[in-house]
């Protein structure tokens, strides 16, 4: 439900790709992210792929958390369970508080279009220094169902009754 009486805000967004195999041209997942997010008129902050390493990630996260042009940060790849997926082991270190109901409600959604194989995903998200950090899986489906259905509407300040760009600044209070 849109809120008629607010103007939309564009949020700065980074975007976090983690893989061993993917480049800037085989990165549909992040390529979905960054076309999305700008068809509804966000600002590319900053785009990187690195390899699953949770020092390297956390560094990353840890930039983009004090840099001024990020608002959101959007991490697609490393919340499966194989030994190599540590994206939430590295950035959950950072929250400052877990939103448990997004990992919650994207498995919800999930479930509808890939049954019972949604438990095997660890998207979680939290906030960080004033910043919301969204970890989502690495495949384009997945990246697809969590703009679509969450995150589209979560970032936009005229969506109601409540949303997350709304909370942004109000975010860093004690």
């Amino acid at each position: 439900m849109k809120a008629k009486s607010r103007e939309f805000s564009p949020l700065g967004i980074a975007v976090l790709t983690v893989s061993d195999t993917r480049t800037l041209e085989t990165d549909t997942s992040g390529q979905a992210l960054v076309t999305k997010l700008g068809a509804e008129g966000h600002t590319l902050a900053d785009r990187q792929i690195l390899i699953d390493n949770p020092y390297l990630i956390r560094a990353q996260v840890a930039q983009w958390v004090v840099n001024d042009a990020v608002e959101v940060i959007l991490i697609t790849g490393g919340t499966g369970m194989t030994g190599r997926d540590v994206t939430p082991e590295a950035v959950t270190p950072l929250f400052d508080k877990e939103i448990v109901g997004f990992g919650e409600l994207f498995r919800w959604l999930s479930y509808e279009e890939i049954r019972t194989s949604t438990i095997q995903s660890r998207a979680v998200a939290g906030t960080s220094n004033g910043r919301l950090i969204f970890c989502l899986p690495g495949s384009t489906g997945a990246c697809h169902t969590a703009w679509d259905k969450i995150l589209r509407d979560q970032l936009d300040i005229r969506n109601g009754p409540c949303n997350f760009a709304e909370l942004l600044p109000r975010l860093k209070e004690k």
